[in-house]
């Protein structure tokens, strides 16, 4: 903190509109920011340039600096090193459209603003609801919280009691009989990429059914969950169609008594303390008798799992939905980018 300004710090003194630009690190072109009341009185620091310019509406800049065509410049133009970097001349040397009044310029600015404004928004609905589902699942999945209808005790079960766990394994990739089969066969990367989604339908590999049989793996039947038990712990989806998986999961079958999805989002509330259970030298893993004896506290009637299930998956919805929404818009302003930054679309 500076007590007051000095005339020879005077020219780095920032002011509101300022585009600043990291010129180091690996998110070099990708991170940026164009000052508001917020962020003054500042001073620009080392490794960080600053765009300024009294002919060019700063709005329109700081498009240009957000769209694909800086960040391709950035990448074309940076230093392979240890610490990417990219020099105030690199960015003297990004070559952009210019409209040829300011009035053109502030228009496709606040075009854009205004999308930016929405994407916005939307980012802090879908934050919050999903705090909301997070509390909603540390209350219900634990019996915080009841739901008004249900007066039946809850008990503790290990998860052995409440569904039969199988493992997976690997054949034996020199043999071209084991894969390209007709079982699917998931490895932790099916799951990983579904993003939340919870659930699975279909797989990259597969394996036959003399692969099946000459390894560990087994068929998990469809409406299971299988959860990742190694390197990266207790990722879960529920398989809609019939899987194997390799030697990185641990999955769960779920009885009779016991509501799959309900099962589902218990599973999930337990990733820490899975990982906590791990142990291994190479990687971590949980092994299958600390998840068969692993305590969780449920719901004795069904209809309380199935009706705490139903509230959580109408949370999941309104997050997806919002998900869905968010894409949408940033797809349709990297279009209007396109369009508008181009000159293709004038709005005036």
């Amino acid at each position: 903190h500076w007590s007051h300004i000095t005339a020879d710090i005077l020219k780095y003194v920032l002011k509101v509109g300022d585009i600043v630009i990291a010129m180091d690190g690996s998110l070099v072109g990708r991170s940026f920011a164009m000052l508001s009341d917020n962020d003054v009185p500042s001073l620009l620091l080392q490794r960080v340039a600053r765009i300024r310019s009294e002919n060019i509406v700063q709005g329109y800049l700081k498009a240009w600096i957000c769209s694909n065509y800086f960040t391709d410049h950035s990448d074309a133009v940076k230093t392979v090193t240890a610490i990417p970097h990219i020099s105030p001349a690199d960015i003297k040397a990004f070559k952009i459209a210019l409209p040829p009044t300011k009035a053109e310029q502030q228009a496709i600015a606040e075009a854009l603003g205004d999308a930016d404004a929405l994407i916005e928004s939307l980012e802090q609905l879908l934050a919050k609801k999903r705090l909301l589902k997070q509390g909603a699942m540390q209350e219900l999945l634990t019996g915080k919280r009841r739901l008004p209808r249900f007066k039946g005790d809850w008990r503790v079960r290990r998860l052995g009691e409440l569904s039969e766990i199988r493992a997976g394994g690997t054949p034996s990739t020199t043999q071209p009989q084991f894969w390209d089969g007709d079982i699917p066969w998931c490895i932790p990367t099916d799951i990983t990429k579904l993003k939340g989604n919870k659930y699975l339908t279909a797989t990259d590999r597969k394996i036959s059914h003399a692969g099946l049989k000459s390894s560990s793996a087994e068929i998990i039947p469809a409406n299971s969950i299988i959860m990742t038990s190694r390197a990266t712990i207790g990722e879960c989806a529920i398989n809609r169609i019939p899987v194997a998986t390799n030697q990185g999961f641990k999955n769960f079958i779920p009885f009779s008594d016991v509501d799959l999805e309900f099962f589902y989002y218990l599973l999930q509330t337990q990733k820490n303390k899975f990982i906590g259970l791990c142990s291994g030298s190479t990687f971590l893993e949980i092994g299958k008798i600390a998840l068969t004896l692993f305590e969780v506290y449920v719901p004795k009637e069904k209809t309380e799992q199935t009706a705490i299930a139903a509230i959580l998956a109408d949370m999941d919805l309104e997050i997806d939905a919002i998900e869905t929404q968010l894409a949408k818009t940033r797809q349709l302003k990297q279009g209007m980018m396109q369009e508008l930054l181009t000159g293709r679309i004038r709005l005036i």
